[in-house]
């Protein structure tokens, strides 16, 4: 086995799992579209909780991104590991914020026995989506996503940011964005 299949096969599930993640939170847009039809949003309706327990599997989902997109870089090029590092360090860091904000969502015992700083609420996101779109701007350099892949996720994480209303249109967005996706060079 060459080096460049064994990379084949060791990050084959990274494009699966990218459109996956961003699947789930367009599952999530429909659904908080749905709970939101009656004017107001209830925890306790069944659209409420299974469009965060799907934005939770699809966070989880970028999560396990971040790490593949960050060791497939480690293997295309020997440059510029520390901004590999650092990215794929604060992409965790926030998705592991939205992680601990989703869960007390949905487990109000959670929300009422830890208190979640202002700093997860503000800072989770951003750095998620920094380190993200850091590894997916590496990846386009790389060649393993077209330029216009980052851009297009940046626009719907944008959307998002704008009004979550948009996240359909966001998610959509992100998808389109990791579509062509490559898991080797």
């Amino acid at each position: 086995m060459t080096t460049t299949d064994s990379r084949v096969s060791t990050y084959a599930w990274l494009r699966p799992v990218a459109l996956t993640a961003s699947l789930l939170l367009l599952g999530y847009g429909i659904l908080r579209l749905v709970d939101g039809l009656d004017g107001h949003r209830d925890k306790s309706a069944w659209a409420w909780m299974t469009g965060h327990t799907l934005f939770l599997f699809g966070i989880v989902a970028f999560g396990a991104m971040i790490v593949g997109l960050h060791g497939l870089l480690r293997t295309a090029s020997s440059r510029l590991h520390t901004v590999d590092d650092v990215a794929a360090l604060a992409g965790l860091v926030g998705a592991a914020g939205f992680v601990w904000v989703i869960l007390g969502d949905l487990f109000p015992r959670f929300a009422d026995a830890v208190t979640t700083p202002d700093l997860v609420l503000l800072g989770g996101p951003a750095l998620f989506e920094l380190g993200l779109l850091t590894l997916l701007v590496r990846a386009a350099v790389a060649r393993l996503l077209p330029p216009w892949g980052p851009l297009l996720v940046l626009v719907g994480f944008g959307a998002i940011a704008v009004n979550l209303d948009l996240l359909p249109v966001g998610a959509g967005l992100v998808f389109a964005g990791l579509l062509p996706l490559k898991s080797h060079r």
